[in-house]
Order: C-alpha cells, then structure tokens, then sequence
C-alpha cells in the first residue's frame, strides 16, 4: 500500500488538515440581510476579502416564503449561512484551513454587517483524530 492511501501515514508534501471552525448565533440582526439575497451575497463576499480570504464561488437560495442560506466557498474554506427572518436569527459558519486569523477578522467584519442585538461564538479546531 502506498504511504498517500495509508491513514496511519500522511503524504508529507499534503496540505496540513488542520483548521479553525467559527459557529456564530445571532439573533436581533439588521433585517435586510436576513432577506434580501444580492446584499448578502455582497456582504459576506466583502467580509472575505477584506479579511484577507480569496473569494471562490458563491451560492445562496431564497426560500418561499423567506430566509437565505447559502456558501461562500474560498481558497481558504468556507463561510456558510442560514437565515431565519421570522425569527431575526442567522446561523453563521466560518471556516479556514489553518488560519485562524482569517477566521477571525470574517467573524468581525460579519458582526459589524448583522449588528445582532445578542451573540454567541463556539470555537472549533478541526483536525484528524490523533
């Protein structure tokens, strides 16, 4: 068996697995952005970049009769989303391959954008069982 097929062994040239995983709860959020597609769209493709992330596809999907949720996927990982408008709640993932200082800077920019009135934040580190 190859040293790349074997689990016990990692190819040493291979990407670490290692990253930082940022579940974020807001309730109490800025109302267009629980419902208004194009301006999230902007809003979480803004908090990437200037965070520091390469933007590579994004994807978002309107639900009858409302909420969003969607994935920006980047170089880095990715921020996925949920939104509940009738209850002002988004659920927010950010994920980065061993960066969390990207993580971190998205998770600001993010707060600032929603302003939800109350917030929690549960940090993950990802990465193979040992």
């Amino acid at each position: 068996m190859s040293a790349s097929l074997n689990p016990q062994a990692p190819d040493s040239s291979a990407h670490q697995a290692h990253g930082c995983h940022l579940l974020l709860e807001c309730s109490g959020c800025e109302p267009d952005l629980l419902t208004d597609l194009p301006l999230l769209e902007q809003v979480l493709e803004k908090a990437a970049s200037e965070a520091g992330a390469t933007v590579v596809k994004t994807f978002l999907h309107e639900f009858n009769p409302h909420g969003l949720s969607g994935v920006v996927v980047i170089a880095e990982s990715h921020i996925a989303i949920h939104t509940w408008p009738e209850h002002h709640y988004a659920a927010i993932d950010i994920f980065t391959c061993g960066m969390p200082e990207v993580a971190e800077r998205i998770y600001e920019k993010l707060l600032a954008a929603f302003k939800p009135y109350k917030h929690q934040i549960k940090r993950l580190e990802r990465k193979p069982p040992e």
